[in-house]
């Protein structure tokens, strides 16, 4: 849109996009203010989840989905802000990308340890280990 107004007003100047102002192609193409909101959004839901978590820490099952849960929202709320192709490929960077492969194999852990194995304290293994992963993974650089 900025392009179009640019053209419009004849300034030749280019200018750098910010993070908010990014034009979006695709079929979701939110303004600036969709953006934020529905970053607030996920955000305080991803909080919500993990703190009920807490209320149900004595069962593991409904501990390790709330938490993982509220845990993936909260990391996924950025995406709302830079767009998820762009938060993918900053995850998969190759500095930061042992973190993200310790983090989805915990996520994935955590999640078989309370379905599959109900086991309360593998699964508060897997959930503290992943909290850990960006220490770790910056120990393996």
């Amino acid at each position: 849109m900025w392009k179009l107004n640019q053209f419009l007003s004849g300034d030749d100047e280019e200018r750098e996009e910010s993070f908010l102002e990014e034009e979006s192609d695709g079929f979701c193409s939110l303004s600036p203010t969709q953006r934020m909101y529905a970053f607030a959004a996920s955000l305080v839901a991803g909080l919500a989840l993990m703190f009920l978590s807490l209320i149900v820490f004595a069962k593991p099952i409904k501990f390790a989905l709330l938490f993982t849960f509220g845990n993936v929202l909260a990391v996924g709320s950025t995406a709302f802000l830079i767009g998820p192709g762009r938060q993918l490929g900053m995850m998969f960077d190759p500095a930061r990308i042992y973190a993200t492969a310790i983090y989805i194999g915990c996520v994935v852990l955590a999640l078989i340890c309370a379905l599959l194995i109900h086991s309360k304290i593998l699964t508060v293994f897997a959930i503290i280990f992943r909290d850990l992963c960006p220490y770790l993974a910056t120990s393996l650089q």
